[in-house]
């Protein structure tokens, strides 16, 4: 027997691609117990309950994009004070991942604010690839749209994932780009997944959205033909000098709490999650979230151009919480190297 969330008795999940609006409107206004109930045993039969996925982001390329997001402190089109810079070292980057490493990530994911690479930065960015690979890392890039060949190019450097977000529903999403279409991502998103990279791919909640803005993105993520690995739930960053601080409100916490949920039944085998606008939630919304289903975050103090909860912070959360990730390694490595400095001192 299989509920119409896809659970079936015994805990084993049906991955479903015909999702309706109706559907997840349903699930969305669940009592919050029978929802939360529901994403848990869904999570339980797909993933550890008691283990996060930690990954790092770095901007290897920051501002001047020639898009014109109306919510990204990069976009050209608004003065937010931000520099533009270059490609960034590769030596440099690869330092950067070396400590990211160290202080616990398992993923680096590296962006360039681009609309779409032009081949020579393609050449370098394929090398950071390589080498963050050798690192013993997981590898994530977001460099705008690529054409089939890019993506081939990128799958042949050792690429593990590509990000790509929809950011929003179909039918919210010219409220917040013009220089894009949604079917541009979406054919970007049919390049990578054709070259055989995983797809990272999810969206922006606060931006002025509805809440059935913000099921249509999910309903359009889950019935993609393959889900995408990394389902990345962002909350917008406020960022002076871009349109959206005309109309962002930023969600609920209980609202945050039940998409995730939604997503996790929705995308059952799918990683969810908790990406930009961390520091906006209590440890109480972040412990929710993950009872819900959400088992992925990023760490360190800042996230492109925005900040993120510390790593001290995080680590003490998810101990408190009796829950694995990168950063307990590293904390049984700090112990082990104070121990050794008492021995040596003794």
């Amino acid at each position: 027997m299989i509920d119409n969330d896809g659970a079936k008795q015994g805990g084993s999940v049906s991955v479903r691609n015909d999702w309706s609006r109706a559907e997840a409107e349903r699930l969305y206004d669940l009592p919050f117990s029978d929802l939360v109930f529901r994403a848990q045993t869904v999570h339980r039969a797909n993933f550890d309950p008691n283990r996060v996925e930690t990954a790092s982001l770095l901007s290897i390329k920051t501002g001047g994009c020639p898009e014109d997001c109306g919510y990204c402190s990069q976009s050209a089109h608004y003065d937010t004070g931000l520099k533009a810079t270059r490609l960034m070292d590769q030596a440099d980057v690869i330092a950067t991942a070396r400590r990211a490493r160290d202080a616990g990530a398992e993923r680096f994911c590296m962006a360039a604010a681009w609309r779409n690479p032009k081949d020579r930065d393609l050449d370098q960015v394929c090398e950071m690839v390589s080498a963050v690979k050798g690192l013993g890392m997981e590898t994530c890039v977001t460099l705008g749209m690529l054409t089939p060949a890019q993506a081939g190019r990128l799958r042949d450097a050792g690429l593990d994932f590509y990000n790509h977000n929809v950011d929003t529903s179909p039918e919210y999403y010219d409220q917040i780009i013009t220089t894009r279409t949604l079917q541009d991502r979406i054919d970007t998103l049919s390049h990578v997944r054709e070259a055989g990279i995983k797809v990272c791919c999810g969206g922006i909640i606060g931006m002025g959205e509805q809440v059935t803005d913000r099921l249509g993105m999910l309903v359009l993520l889950a019935n993609m033909p393959v889900h995408p690995e990394s389902v990345p739930i962002n909350l917008w960053n406020r960022v002076e000098g871009v349109p959206v601080n005309e109309t962002a409100k930023r969600p609920d916490p209980i609202a945050v709490a039940r998409l995730v949920a939604v997503a996790r039944i929705m995308m059952p085998q799918s990683v969810v999650r908790l990406s930009a606008g961390r520091q906006y939630m209590t440890d109480e919304l972040q412990a929710l979230c993950f009872l819900a289903g959400a088992n992925s975050i990023f760490i360190g103090d800042v996230l492109l151009t925005t900040r993120n909860p510390q790593r001290d912070r995080d680590a003490n959360l998810l101990d408190r919480l009796g829950i694995k990730s990168g950063l307990e390694r590293t904390e049984r490595n700090d112990a082990v190297s104070g121990s050794e400095i008492v021995a040596r001192a003794g």
